[in-house]
Formats: C-alpha cells, sequence, structure tokens
C-alpha cells in the first residue's frame, strides 16, 4: 500500500470513530422498551385513543374524554371496563389482552389515571340535578318523539341527511349502526361542547330535562335503528 492509500484509510477509521462506531455494543439507553412496559400516559394515549377521541380528549369522532362534564357523570370503574373490554354495539374495540387487546390491565390503569388527571373536574356539576349516566328507568318510544320534538328537532333532522342539509340527522341508520344507548345516552346528558351541541340543560332558556325525558328519547333515538343500515340509499 503506498503512502497515498495508507492515509486515505486512516482517514476513514478515524471517521468511522468519530461517528460513533462502537463495535457492536450498545450504549446506556439504546434498548427499546417492550410495548407492555410502556406506562406514560401521553405516549398510551395517543397510540391507543387518540385517532378517536382526538389529541387533546376533543374533536374526535368518538365520545369526548376531554369532556369534564363526560367525566363528571362517568366512574373509574366504566371507563376501565369501556377500555379494556370495548363497548358492544359500538366501534370501541376491546384493548386488555384478556379481551384480545394489546395492552396489560397495568397500562389500562394508566390511561385510567391520565384521563380523570387531565379532565376530570370533580365541582364541574356540582349542586346540578343531573339525570344519572345509567338508570333502571323503562323509555317511552312515543313520549321520546315529543321530546325530540321539542328539545332537537331545531338542530337535528329525522332520517337519512340529505347532501347541503343544514341539519345533521341522530336517526340514520349508518350513524345509528355505530352508536350504543349508553353512548347516546352520555352525549345527551353531557353534550358535546366542542361540537356545540349543549347538554340535558338544553340553550338559554330551557327547561332541563329529566331522566325519564333522557331516557324516552334514547329509546325513541333506538327505535329508528335499521336492520341493514345504510339501506335504502337516498333517491337522487
Amino acid at each position: 500500500m503506498n503512502a497515498r492509500g495508507f492515509c486515505g484509510s486512516m482517514l476513514v477509521l478515524c471517521g468511522l470513530a468519530l461517528s460513533g462506531c462502537h463495535s457492536g455494543k450498545p450504549f446506556a439507553g439504546d434498548e427499546v422498551m417492550r410495548p407492555d412496559k410502556v406506562m406514560d400516559f401521553g405516549r398510551l394515549y395517543t397510540q391507543n385513543c387518540s385517532a378517536c377521541h382526538g389529541a387533546d380528549g376533543t374533536h374526535g369522532p368518538a365520545m369526548p374524554l376531554g369532556n369534564p362534564e363526560y367525566e363528571a357523570i362517568v366512574d373509574e370503574g366504566t371507563l376501565g371496563d369501556a377500555i379494556g373490554n370495548g363497548v358492544q354495539g359500538t366501534l370501541m374495540p376491546a384493548f386488555s389482552k384478556g379481551a384480545g387487546g394489546m395492552l396489560t390491565d397495568d397500562q389500562i390503569n394508566a390511561l385510567v389515571v391520565g384521563i380523570r388527571s387531565h379532565w376530570y373536574k370533580p365541582d364541574v356539576l356540582k349542586g346540578l340535578d343531573v339525570p344519572p349516566y345509567q338508570t333502571n328507568k323503562q323509555g317511552d318510544v312515543a313520549r321520546g318523539q315529543d321530546v325530540f320534538g321539542r328539545r332537537c328537532a331545531s338542530c337535528h333532522e329525522v332520517g337519512v341527511q340529505q347532501k347541503n342539509a343544514k341539519k345533521s340527522s341522530v336517526t340514520d341508520g349508518s350513524y345509528l349502526a355505530l352508536i350504543g344507548d349508553q353512548s347516546l345516552r352520555a352525549i345527551i346528558i353531557a353534550g358535546r361542547p366542542d361540537l356545540g351541541h349543549p347538554d340535558w340543560r338544553g340553550t338559554a332558556g330551557s327547561t332541563p330535562m329529566s331522566d325519564q325525558d333522557v331516557t324516552d328519547l334514547v329509546a325513541w333515538i333506538a327505535s329508528q335503528r335499521q336492520k341493514t343500515p345504510g339501506q335504502p340509499y337516498p333517491s337522487r
């Protein structure tokens, strides 16, 4: 090897040394964390929840976990059960390993604790007569239709939403196929402030809905479900 070749080889070796070549031995911190060892709430929420519930708990297609009123009416056990076992009749999947998901019980608990610490405000509904998250009352479909007409029809139409319609439909079969009765009840009670939807108290000057009003309204909306959602297609 001539002098020029020797110098060139030495420069290459020095460059490799300076660039971090360490003969295959990992540095401290190089190890990749096992997925089932991740306990950071931000990482768990981003990877498993944000796509449906929104990056900050709002403005997602699913229930806004960042709504303090929703957090006030639901308890931690219900949240943990929904995350772990999913919600039947909706698109909410089961995340626990025992139910076929990828998360451990500790990770599910970390999500529940994180959700509560970020968005739960214990006094947000203090002193108010709030319909319960769940109820033992039986809904009356006929009365529910009357409640819908008085409380909801100004913003929500009945049937399939037509192109360029100004009102959104909550009785469209395709929508009802994606949401369960309990989710409907939670939205009616807690509202969707991220979308401008009022809670059970309604707009200014309205009389708040009672537990029976909410129950009847859910019964009527649920009665609009179709066996074959999406059919018949609207006429052109």
